[in-house]
């Protein structure tokens, strides 16, 4: 008979939990990715796809051709490099200007109570629900100089002629911080609502101050949501294109522009994959760095 209270379970019934997700790595991360490499191992030529092919099967005979000129031409243009570093630069100080902005948004949302909390939320998602190039379309109307910011420092004599901020640094800055920063709020909130207040009661009591108890129990106790929210924010802005497309112009030098202008404008589709590449294993640092935390709080916890 069976025992008491025995589940009975398929054998390798967990791993009916496991596959849907690896197929979906598979699908849309690994085999897109291979696509690209194999393309970045190509040569350019005027040929309808734009690269040779790796292989060729001729008389009997399987010729592999691989070439890896296409990375040896990004280090020897200087193009690439600076391409990479200013992406980096800018991904690293919008992620910071998101932090400084979004946490105090995160803990007053965390702290608020009842309906108020889900105001506040829905605040911070509503424009989302909004097309992405709308809203960078409405900032360009914003940052022009016949804009609203100028219109109104003009009218106010605040400036005598329209302050330039279209084709700016500064106009990428703002529209990364603004699109972004819903991606840092939200992983830092759901992590500050977690906090338990009797902690910081307890520190109170022993005669700790606001900023003794946000350095020693808050920001510590938060730091899963920042990195978190940091790498949810300056991952997919080291390879943005449109932000700093439409609002840089040809004075802001990204990555993500120069992958766009090596596939459409030079057709120059293996250096294009090459770079794309580059970008990838570059990025692979910080998301590798992520889980490495992820997992060693995991091991704190058990």
């Amino acid at each position: 008979m069976k025992p008491a209270g025995r589940r009975w379970r398929l054998p390798g019934q967990h791993w009916l939990l496991v596959i849907p997700p690896y197929l979906w790595l598979l699908l849309f991360f690994l085999a897109p990715f291979a696509i690209v490499f194999k393309i970045s191992l190509a040569e350019s030529t005027i040929a309808q796809p734009p690269y040779t092919a790796l292989y060729e099967y001729v008389n009997d005979v399987l010729t592999l051709r691989l070439s890896f000129s296409n990375y040896l031409f990004l280090l020897t243009d200087s193009l690439y490099f600076d391409a990479y570093v200013s992406s980096l630069r800018i991904a690293a100080i919008s992620t910071l200007i998101c932090l400084v902005i979004g946490y105090p948004i995160a803990y007053g949302i965390a702290r608020a109570q009842g309906p108020m909390q889900s105001l506040l939320l829905m605040l911070v998602v509503l424009p989302s629900w909004t097309s992405f190039l709308i809203r960078i379309y409405a900032w360009m109307g914003i940052l022009r100089n016949n804009g609203i910011i100028n219109t109104v420092l003009m009218a106010l004599g605040v400036v005598d002629e329209p302050v330039r901020m279209m084709n700016t640094e500064l106009a990428v800055y703002i529209g990364i911080v603004y699109t972004y920063l819903p991606f840092l709020v939200l992983p830092l909130y759901s992590n500050l609502v977690k906090l338990d207040n009797r902690l910081l009661e307890a520190a109170t009591d022993l005669g700790a101050g606001p900023v003794s108890r946000f350095l020693r129990i808050t920001l510590p106790l938060s730091m899963g949501g920042v990195i978190a929210g940091c790498m949810l924010v300056f991952i997919p802005v080291v390879g943005e294109f449109v932000i700093p497309e439409l609002l840089g112009g040809s004075e802001t030098l990204m990555i993500g522009k120069v992958l766009w202008g090596e596939f459409f404008n030079n057709r120059d589709w293996p250096v294009a994959s090459a770079v794309a590449t580059v970008m990838l294993v570059v990025l692979l640092i910080p998301i590798s760095l992520f889980h490495r935390y992820q997992f060693r709080e995991m091991e704190g916890e058990d």
